[in-house]
């Protein structure tokens, strides 16, 4: 039977998942708006360093890791969980800087990137090794300690 933090987990996953898979894909269309200099951004916005033309491709090249991230966060690996925060934590920080452009956008999306940060920290869990001998995949809401005796269990019921 399934915990209630099993089930929590796996919906703090795939929202993760998603919100960076959407995300992602509006990180890359505005990017693209921003290089080919829309006039949908604010006009004669003071940026930290340098100007709407390179903080465009700053985002496009993160929408697009966002997006890689995202698919691979499905795929249930927890190299891809780590990926996810990262490139999370680096949208949240590349759209603070980008915050002179489109100030309500970029707020909204910080807020997404921490609600990711947190789902793929908290409920990510650590690797075990399955039955069928898969390493890398990793069950949610499992303890290390609780993940030792199920592989043992596991192997148990293989012998």
């Amino acid at each position: 039977m399934e915990s209630t933090r099993t089930n929590t987990g796996y919906g703090w996953l795939s929202f993760a998942s998603i919100v960076l898979i959407i995300g992602g894909a509006f990180g890359i269309i505005d990017g693209l708006m921003a290089v080919n200099r829309a006039r949908f951004f604010t006009a004669n916005a003071v940026y930290v360093f340098s100007d709407l033309n390179t903080w465009g491709w700053i985002v496009f090249g993160l929408g697009i890791a966002a997006v890689a991230a995202g698919f691979a966060v499905t795929l249930r690996r927890q190299w891809a969980r780590w990926t996810g925060i990262g490139v999370a934590g680096l949208s949240a920080i590349g759209n603070m800087m980008f915050m002179q452009a489109y100030p309500i956008w970029s707020l909204l999306i910080i807020g997404l990137d921490i609600a990711v940060i947190y789902g793929l920290a908290v409920y990510g869990g650590r690797e075990i090794a399955s039955a069928a001998g898969q390493s890398g995949v990793y069950e949610v809401g499992t303890s290390s300690s609780e993940a030792g005796r199920q592989a043992a269990e596991e192997t148990r019921r293989a012998a």
